[in-house]
């Protein structure tokens, strides 16, 4: 049987929304396929931040910014941001495409106003606004399709369903100290308490899970076809260009055409272990914080069997092609393996350090997630496992990974094994196994400097960017504080991908390429299975998502003819 759309979309994360979006916008028939049983992929259990340069919102809001000082600033991260015509196009019509999404679907963004880019230090960087978050979502909207959506990380919530925003979190912390934070607090319960009345959890949505929602409740507004539970055998052609798949849709064999080709937005690379292993160094264990597809067959496999080409491989911490992340990892009781990124919630907070096998500190703690993890990836470092070391104080006011802030017990995650507790240092240090005499020595150093404000030895505190992650109230470094009040707490992280910058080689359009160079037609790429334009750089927050958002759009529209956004998107306003 034969069944024929404009346009078919295989994945449903940001980039494969927002591709089916647009499409079904202009008026177009889409297919969107989807392997899982639901819809978000990595998008709904991540920050939800996007990464534009130059957006209108920054002007609005009063921030200055243009592509040419964004160009600057990535060049110094990105080698081949100046002559990469992807980048290009991503910062020339990244902010249009924006734009053009939210005039035509539910998608709306706010500014982050506050959120320094990860190197702001560099010519170029902005100390915010580059950053687009979702606006909080409400997730009865979707009306039953809500159920379709993938929740965040149990991790991540509260009350076995609360989602929290950034905005939340100091008042979280202020609950035993300010009435107004309290009263706060207590609104957010009984509002969550009303919503559990009628879903499986709370439907106030935010980060990631507001972004996905909001894409997916465009895709449906639209009349997008959606199909889960989808598994892709292969891509067809006509010998000249890409035509459409063959699929199992409820377990029936089917071929499914295309008018204008087929776009692959499956995930990338993180979970293919034997193809991941060309681009990582060999001491990176295999383990992603993105939403594994369950797969046979992913988007980079598809197009590798129609002729495609593959980033470069390679193997050195400062070439490899991934986004890092240090992970901590456990078993929930249902059995199922558990992860914790260690992205912003603790490692900067003041009372806390990280040491290698030996005891000692090997990284600025305060530095992104992606620079702790190749600092952890640096074999000379002997830092996988590390450990994040902290007090009971620590403990009870930030938590620790699936620890979280001022929880009346740990027995469990210490029976487990998960957390390390002990009296003293030196019974710390032979918990986690290293030399107590080193633990010992380490701490003695930190702590000395941490009283005085400082930190001799990585300087820890030192830029806006690690002081906007620190905690505000502490005076004068909020990144340091002494770690002295046992008992003591332990935890073992080790690196894990974000996503995978390597991935099948795209042109600025995001046609997928061949080795010589030259374009398979109707056949495009994006997200993570699209070759990165940062390459294995992380600039700033959301650089995953963004170009994610902008080449799905990219890729729809010229898949079907459409003229560039950039000009569309003008067009538009002056005809409005």
């Amino acid at each position: 049987m034969m069944h024929a759309y404009d346009l078919i979309v295989i994945g449903a994360g940001a980039a494969g929304l927002a591709a089916a979006s647009t499409a079904a916008a202009e008026g177009h028939r889409v297919l969107l396929l989807e392997h899982t049983n639901r819809v978000g992929g990595t998008t709904a259990i991540s920050g939800g931040m996007v990464w534009i340069p130059a957006n209108a919102k920054m002007r609005e809001a009063g921030i200055e910014d243009s592509q040419e000082n964004a160009l600057r600033y990535l060049s110094q991260l990105v080698p081949s941001a100046p002559d990469d015509p992807r980048m290009q196009a991503y910062l020339r019509n990244g902010a249009d495409i924006i734009q053009y999404l939210e005039d035509r679907t539910a998608l709306k963004l706010q500014p982050v106003r506050r959120y320094p880019d990860y190197y702001p230090d560099l010519e170029g960087a902005t100390p915010g606004g580059r950053v687009l978050e979702p606006v909080p979502f409400d997730g009865r909207e979707l009306g039953s399709d809500f159920a379709l959506l993938r929740d965040p990380l149990p991790e991540f919530m509260l009350l076995g369903g609360m989602m929290i925003s950034r905005e939340d979190i100091p008042r979280l912390r202020r609950i035993w100290r300010s009435p107004a934070a309290a009263l706060y607090v207590l609104k957010l319960i009984t509002r969550y308490g009303r919503q559990r009345l009628r879903a499986h959890r709370g439907t106030s949505l935010v980060l990631g899970n507001a972004l996905a929602a909001r894409l997916f409740k465009s895709a449906r507004d639209l009349g997008v076809e959606i199909a889960l539970n989808t598994r892709i055998d292969s891509l067809v052609s006509d010998g000249l260009r890409v035509t459409g798949i063959r699929a199992s849709l409820d377990g029936h064999a089917q071929t499914l055409e295309s008018r204008t080709g087929v776009i692959l937005a499956t995930g990338g690379l993180s979970h293919d272990t034997a193809l991941r292993a060309s681009f990582v160094p060999p001491q990176a264990e295999p383990i992603s914080a993105t939403m594994a597809s369950g797969a046979a067959k992913g988007g980079v496999r598809l197009a590798l069997e129609a002729g495609a080409a593959l980033s470069p491989p390679c193997h050195d911490v400062g070439d490899a092609r991934a986004f890092w992340v240090p992970v901590s990892s456990w078993k929930r009781d249902d059995g199922s393996n558990a992860i914790f990124p260690h992205t912003v919630t603790d490692r900067a907070k003041p009372g806390l350090i990280a040491v290698n096998r030996h005891g000692r500190r090997f990284v600025n703690e305060a530095l992104s997630y992606h620079e702790f993890g190749r600092a952890q990836l640096d074999a000379g470092n002997d830092a996988i496992p590390a450990w994040l070391v902290c007090d009971s104080r620590f403990l009870w006011k930030y938590g620790l990974g699936r620890i979280r802030p001022f929880a009346l017990s740990t027995h469990k995650e210490c029976r487990d094994g998960y957390l390390k507790k002990a009296g003293t240092v030196a019974e710390l240090a032979i918990a986690i196994g290293v030399p107590a005499d080193a633990l010992s020595d380490t701490l003695q150093r930190f702590n000395a400097d941490a009283r005085e404000g400082v930190d001799s030895e990585f300087h820890r505190g030192g830029d806006i960017y690690q002081r906007h992650l620190g905690d505000g109230e502490r005076r004068p470094n909020p990144c340091v504080a002494p770690i002295e009040h046992g008992p003591f707490y332990a935890v073992a992280v080790t690196p894990a991908d974000l996503g995978m910058a390597a991935g099948l080689l795209t042109d600025e359009h995001a046609r997928v390429l061949r080795k010589d160079g030259s374009a398979i037609e109707g056949l495009y790429a994006c997200g993570n299975d699209m070759h990165s334009v940062m390459e294995g750089a992380y600039p700033g927050p959301g650089i995953t998502l963004g170009p994610a958002i902008v080449f799905g759009v990219t890729a729809a529209r010229h898949a079907l003819g459409l003229a560039a956004i950039q000009r569309a998107a003008k067009s538009d306003r002056t005809k409005t």
